[in-house]
């Protein structure tokens, strides 16, 4: 797909706009990660130094990658929905921009600001487990491994969640169901990342890389079936 800058970055810094003023999704992009950090917290605030040996085999941390999985799908479900429901999406719809681009843009007011958060939750989920933690436990806990898949995981994880919360949000009529739809597609990527963490599925140097290359694939199939299903004529007549 051909893709202009100059026509994406309009469309991006609308959508950061419109974003910080909107109580309800500033409220969800809140609340949302600080599910995700309280339990793992609360599991190794708990646990005594006896049990460092056996966390070596876990990646309690990885538990994480939930919150990269599922703010960007409420947020992304918003994006087409949201602004059709409150007619701002017309107008911008009539100017020369490809879908793709219109797309693009919006995906990546969405994608900036999910990764700020999901990295700044780990950041201090790290130092209070530094600071309050048995340091047997920190220690067994804070590994390398599990920095990188956080590092690397988060984009492809937040990419695959825009991309479904947007190709729902251009089929949904009404914001609130376009959400909940996108947080029950969220669940499969939680649920992966949930079960390695617990060791549930052993996480191996093949299953990163193997994640890796089916969230890149998803990700760029992401992109091309949204802007496929993207029907302008139908979104501004408001057509079903």
């Amino acid at each position: 797909m051909s893709v202009r800058s100059r026509r994406v970055a309009p469309i991006y810094r609308k959508e950061l706009r419109e974003y910080r003023h909107n109580r309800a999704l500033v409220a969800g992009m809140a609340v949302l990660p600080l599910l995700f950090a309280v339990n793992p917290l609360i599991t190794i605030f708990a646990l005594p130094a006896s049990s460092a040996g056996g966390l070596r085999h876990q990646h309690i941390l990885i538990y994480l990658l939930g919150i990269p999985a599922i703010v960007p799908a409420v947020v992304a479900a918003y994006a087409v929905a949201g602004e059709r429901q409150q007619g701002t999406l017309e107008p911008v719809l009539t100017t020369p921009i490809r879908r793709s681009e219109f797309l693009l843009g919006k995906a990546l007011a969405v994608l900036v600001p999910s990764l700020a958060i999901s990295y700044a939750v780990y950041a201090v989920v790290l130092a209070c487990v530094a600071l309050f933690a048995d340091p047997a436990v920190a220690s067994a806990v804070v590994r390398g491994p599990d920095l990188l898949a956080q590092l690397l995981f988060a984009p492809l994880l937040a990419g695959w969640s825009i991309w479904v919360g947007m190709a729902i949000s251009t089929r949904a009529g009404d914001v609130r169901v376009a959400q909940q739809l996108g947080m029950l597609a969220s669940l499969p990527s939680i649920a992966v990342t949930t079960v390695i963490a617990y060791n549930l599925v052993p996480a191996t140097l093949l299953l990163a890389l193997g994640s890796a290359v089916a969230l890149l694939v998803g990700n760029g199939v992401g992109w091309w079936f949204t802007s496929a299903i993207f029907e302008r004529e139908r979104l501004i007549t408001g057509t079903r």
